[in-house]
């Protein structure tokens, strides 16, 4: 396993973290099979552990906390908070009022008094830089979280948020979590240059792409799994960005043969060497998922081989652009955008 510096923290983190997305019920995971995974994990050199509040309504916090007991000073314990939790109107966004009561709610449920890293979910256009910072300063220093962080934020808010920390002598964020892989290269047009610019760690998530880059989906295949029958229209090959996929999936699988390695290793190995990512978050639901992401530990890609998936995916390229979860409001609302 490697390890590196979670931005300018000081804190050291393995190059895997550990996903708990799929504890519970969306991955119909029991307590016994999550256990088993985080301490698989946990003896593989993983030491990140990433969860969230709305994953299974609270239930994977729960799994987690449960997992864990009597070895949490050894784990780099991350959640997060701002998406909706159940149907009232203020159960959501990063509110002083809404994240000082879901703070001590994922407490409860992890059965911890702190998180290392406590993340803003998504970007909330109704609260302000100042209020969201504010409260997370406060939390901080009361000692119910280390540190905080964003996720899936546009560059622009990064910078925003940068700029409204140092304005009102506010503790800052000092991590993002975007959505990174090879068919999705957008951030490297603008989110990654920002958080090299400012120091932040980026812990980036669906690094497999959905499951395009696990090996599992060949041309002439099937298309199946939990994420195919929730959302068909992600894996419908007929669809044009699934199709361009497809393709670039196939161009993809030959680089690896000829390099030796799995789909897996060259996927996670290619998010892993940008400098600026620190850590790609794996969400297995099962052992063998496990065992072979964990198999990419300490992958390190050639230049050739590098090389080879730029020519196949360019540079700052979505190849699902509809997909992405950081694209300003005004550009998916025309009435954001006209008189």
């Amino acid at each position: 396993m490697q390890y590196r510096t979670l931005g300018r923290t000081g804190v050291q983190v393995s190059s895997l973290a550990l996903g708990a997305m799929n504890f519970g019920r969306i991955g119909r995971t029991t307590q016994d099979e999550a256990t088993a995974l985080v301490d698989a994990a946990l003896e593989a050199g993983v030491n990140v552990i990433d969860t969230a509040d709305m994953y299974g309504d609270g239930e994977s916090e729960e799994m987690v906390g449960k997992a864990i007991a009597g070895r949490r000073e050894d784990i780099v314990l991350a959640t997060k908070a701002g998406m909706p939790m159940g149907a009232e109107r203020n159960h959501q966004g990063s509110s002083r009022r809404w994240l000082v009561t879901e703070l001590d709610s994922s407490l409860r449920r992890l059965g911890v008094d702190h998180v290392d890293l406590y993340q803003i979910h998504r970007w909330d256009p109704r609260t302000g830089d100042e209020e969201t910072l504010s409260v997370l300063t406060d939390l901080q220093r009361a000692g119910k979280i280390r540190y905080f962080g964003s996720s899936t934020f546009p560059a622009h808010r990064i910078v925003q948020a940068q700029w409204a920390a140092r304005e009102h002598h506010l503790s800052r964020y000092v991590t993002e979590q975007p959505s990174y892989s090879v068919l999705q290269r957008g951030i490297e047009t603008h989110v990654l240059p920002v958080t090299e610019e400012y120091g932040l760690g980026v812990l980036v998530w669906s690094p497999l792409a959905s499951g395009w880059l696990s090996g599992a989906i060949r041309e002439g295949r099937e298309i199946t799994g939990n994420r195919a029958a929730f959302m068909p229209q992600r894996f419908d090959t007929t669809v044009p960005a699934n199709r361009a996929r497809l393709d670039a999936v196939e161009r993809l699988a030959g680089v690896a043969d000829e390099a030796g390695l799995t789909m897996i290793q060259l996927a996670l190995g290619f998010v892993t060497a940008h400098p600026a990512v620190t850590s790609a978050l794996i969400g297995p639901r099962t052992l063998d998922h496990l065992r072979s992401h964990l198999a990419a530990a300490d992958t390190v890609l050639s230049a050739d081989v590098l090389d080879a998936v730029d020519a196949i995916v360019a540079p700052g390229t979505d190849l699902a652009p509809d997909e992405k979860h950081d694209t300003p409001p005004a550009l998916l609302d025309p009435s954001l955008r006209r008189r």
